[in-house]
């Protein structure tokens, strides 16, 4: 999928704009960025934002989030904590002195 990411007014004007007459290219609107099907057509769109608004529009590669790209351990902490028995509980409480992730392990280390 394609992101795209409009930073400024007329930029996103124009964004909206697309998305409403092209929703057939549309995956999922957010406001001041949308995301694009993988095709040639919302390629087109998005490039033509950007020559038209130049560094106003953002744009990316978006790769979709599976679970089984998470770590085992990682999924394993995140079924542990939704299965626990208090839900008001932070999630650094709830793993110290379990055999879990702490949550400074985590956002030290990349995917």
């Amino acid at each position: 999928m394609l992101l795209v990411v409009a930073h400024s007014r007329p930029a996103r004007r124009d964004l909206r704009n697309v998305c409403r007459a092209h929703d057939d290219c549309v995956v999922r609107r957010f406001g001041r960025a949308a995301l694009l099907s993988w095709t040639e057509f919302a390629a087109f769109q998005a490039l033509r934002l950007h020559e038209k608004h130049g560094l106003d529009v953002q744009l990316e590669r978006v790769v979709p989030f599976e679970p089984a790209d998470a770590p085992d351990h990682v999924q394993e902490a995140a079924d542990t904590y939704e299965d626990r028995d208090h839900p008001s509980t932070p999630y650094a409480r709830f793993a110290s002195g379990r055999d879990l992730p702490a949550p400074d392990e985590m956002r030290g280390a990349d995917l």
